[in-house]
């Protein structure tokens, strides 16, 4: 069964893999509007997202993952990040 856990934010597909996910919280600090660390102390999605959710920000916070747990893609399917 996949841990991989998927998100609709403003035109962008965000993919959590929680089987690589490590739990730095470099996503939250930087989009806490869209990721938080649970209590498994890993990444996981906000329940409510704002609409209005800056892209540049989201891919931003998926690029600092450090072992690359996090993945968007754009509405065309092409991946941006990593």
């Amino acid at each position: 069964m996949s841990n991989t856990h998927e998100q609709e934010v403003n035109g962008l597909t965000v993919e959590i893999e929680r089987d690589l996910c490590i739990g730095s919280g470099n996503c939250e600090s930087l989009a806490p509007e869209v990721f938080y660390i649970d209590t498994s102390n890993l990444a996981a999605f906000q329940d409510n997202i704002p609409d209005d959710m800056d892209r540049g920000r989201v891919m931003e916070a998926c690029g600092l993952c450090p072992v690359d747990a996090l993945r968007a893609t754009d509405e065309d399917g092409e991946q941006l990040v990593p």
